[in-house]
């Protein structure tokens, strides 16, 4: 009997103990967010309604026709005037950048944003195991990644990654890299820094779909101190669940719709197709079908199921329908999204079905930061926190779309309640936030455009003064 009795026993044993080993081991390659920091440039880069205006009248190269377009695009950007621009705009050099001027503008947020993180966490720059750079629109030799590693004197076996050309959702590519290291390395710690050169990218011609970008992306940049070591879990502010990558660069539609170029003329500048929302739409529903039953409860995936399958028996299958049917607050608390722009906004919003509590946040982030490119997800996690919106148990769902053209997304479990750190970029400004409107003064300043006839058309000495 007592022979029996341990040969019950023993496996029994076993098999708790490979479960404790294999829930033991899980701990280590759990990835936490640390800290992050938002760069907020300082206040004589701020792009006013005037300043705008003369960066446009000395754009040699537009017309009647072009100066409608922008007029159009910036008053319905859902941009304000306390965006920020580099500091070659303000010295009026935008026509012939040089190599040093994307430079300096990189490391003037590296100076910024790097030391802030450093400082604030109280880790070591020789503590950092795995450093992770992506500015998708400028490549030098030594890279950006190494001039950070000779700033700080990092480690000589430190693991590098040095990302360009990835675009918006970039950042995210840059956190997924981290995970996966972490898999199979325990007690690291990584940093993540994300932002965009916009110094030697202006574009100085009248190619429409080139003159957009110059509407809608702003400086800035986010750097994410991350980590696997279990003694620093309590320290953490979020924990990463899941995280889902969608490529269709192999489709030339979406690899051709978001795209670095030149126009007639030579000029250099960045292309957005009129096929952009459709190749985003694709991207994001493929997104979507994947990640959503990693988030979602099972009542809500059958719910779902139930009523696509009771449709199509019925045959009644709501035509030009482009919501997702899907209610994603049953396993989402908030939604991170990226400020691509109003349009990109509102679609995502209609798309799921959002609230304008929910959108909130994305649009907040726009009026003010702008489109940050790969940062951008920051500025709109740091407004939820700064509003004193994440609570422990909550869970983001963070969405981004980038040239490829890619759509990823993830959901971060918020570890402990968050009242909007010291190094918040909203901290001092958030009373103020949201404003009583959105309205920015161009229409009402330079409306007058609209009403002007393209033959007798000329530019007034003090237009845009």
């Amino acid at each position: 009997m007592g022979l029996l009795f341990y040969l019950y026993l023993l496996p029994s044993l076993y098999l708790m103990f490979k479960i404790w080993k294999w829930v033991d081991e899980k701990r280590d390659k759990e990835c936490y967010i640390l800290d992050y920091q938002c760069y907020k440039p300082t206040d004589d880069r701020m792009v006013s309604t005037d300043f705008a205006g003369q960066v446009i009248k000395r754009t040699k190269n537009l017309g009647l026709n072009e100066y409608k377009f922008l007029l159009k695009a910036i008053v319905s950007s859902g941009i304000g005037e306390q965006t920020y621009s580099p500091r070659i705009m303000f010295a009026g050099r935008e026509d012939n950048p040089t190599l040093q001027d994307g430079i300096d503008e990189m490391e003037e947020f590296f100076e910024d944003s790097i030391a802030k993180i450093l400082d604030r966490s109280g880790i070591s720059p020789k503590e950092i195991d795995i450093l992770v750079v992506n500015i998708s629109m400028i490549a030098i030799m030594p890279s950006l990644s190494s001039r950070i590693i000779n700033r700080y004197k990092m480690r000589k076996d430190i693991k590098v990654f040095n990302l360009t050309g990835m675009g918006c959702s970039a950042s995210l590519i840059s956190v997924d890299i981290v995970r996966s290291v972490f898999k199979t390395n325990k007690n690291m710690n990584a940093m993540v820094v994300t932002s965009e050169s916009l110094s030697p990218n202006w574009y100085s011609g009248n190619d429409r779909s080139m003159i957009l970008a110059n509407c809608l992306f702003r400086s800035g940049g986010a750097v994410i101190l991350l980590s696997n070591k279990r003694s620093l879990e309590r320290n953490a502010l979020f924990k990463l669940k899941c995280l889902v990558r969608t490529h269709h660069g192999a489709r030339d539609d979406s690899y051709g719709c978001c795209v670095q170029t030149e126009d007639e003329q030579g000029r250099p500048g960045f292309h957005l197709g009129k096929n952009l929302p459709k190749a985003a739409t694709r991207a994001f529903v493929d997104n979507l079908r994947v990640i959503s039953p990693m988030i979602l409860p099972i009542r809500e995936l059958l719910r779902y199921a139930l009523v696509t399958f009771v449709r199509k028996m019925s045959n009644n299958t709501p035509k030009g329908e482009k919501k997702a049917g899907v209610n994603f607050r049953t396993g989402v608390d908030h939604f991170c999204i990226h400020t691509g722009g109003k349009a990109v906004i509102d679609g995502i919003g209609f798309s799921l079905d959002l609230t304008e509590y929910d959108l909130e946040p994305a649009r907040m982030t726009l009026h003010r930061f702008g489109n940050t490119s790969a940062a951008s997800l920051w500025y709109v996690l740091a407004y939820m926190e700064a509003k004193k919106r994440l609570k422990k148990g909550d869970r983001v769902l963070m969405i981004s779309f980038g040239a490829g053209f890619k759509c990823n997304s993830c959901v971060w479990e918020v570890v402990r309640d968050l009242d909007g750190n010291v190094g918040n970029v909203w901290k001092d400004i958030i009373d103020s936030y949201p404003p009583q409107s959105l309205a920015n003064p161009y229409l009402e300043k330079y409306g007058w455009i609209q009403n002007e006839d393209i033959s007798t058309f000329k530019v007034p000495e003090n237009y845009l003064n």
